[in-house]
């Protein structure tokens, strides 16, 4: 008796671990580039003026080897008193994720900075940054309307 009710339970555990590991994780796939998105945010948006980011000021700036990237859409402030910034990186592979999210938050830290002592509201604002991930595209955002870009961001996201 106690061995068959051990036999049961160890095929119902082989069933269980079996359909847990048969689990894909979805691709998310996007139609527009990272550009198309954050022009498109902006389009919804106000924010101050901004300058793209090159792949080498990508590098210098992030720390982001742009090789790792299938795309990427980066923008910062065109003057140095503002905080803001959009990045929108759609990473190669998800194994690499980690690392540029641990990236993106090195350069929040980057950010407030300069602003420690010389804007309290711009260092408020680049200590409120956000950092949204889904599927292998990684958002950061500082902006004092960041949840209002999100939501223009979520919306590429969405089943059509």
């Amino acid at each position: 008796m106690k061995k068959t009710i051990m036999i049961l339970l160890t095929a119902m555990l082989a069933m269980v671990i079996s359909a847990c590991s048969g689990e894909k994780q979805s691709t998310i796939e996007v139609k527009q580039s990272a550009k198309e998105i954050a022009d498109q945010m902006l389009e919804k948006v106000e924010q101050p003026a901004f300058m793209e980011l090159s792949a080498q000021e990508l590098k210098d700036v992030y720390n982001i080897d742009a090789a790792k990237l299938a795309d990427y859409s980066v923008r910062i402030p065109l003057m140095n008193v503002k905080s803001n910034e959009i990045a929108i990186l759609k990473v190669k592979d998800a194994k690499d994720i980690p690392d540029i999210e641990a990236a993106v938050k090195k350069r929040a830290e980057n950010a407030q900075k300069p602003f420690e002592q010389y804007l309290p509201d711009q260092y408020e604002n680049a200590k409120n940054y956000k950092l949204v991930t889904k599927g292998n595209y990684v958002l950061f955002v500082i902006s004092d309307r960041a949840d209002e870009l999100i939501k223009v961001y979520d919306s590429f996201f969405e089943a059509k």
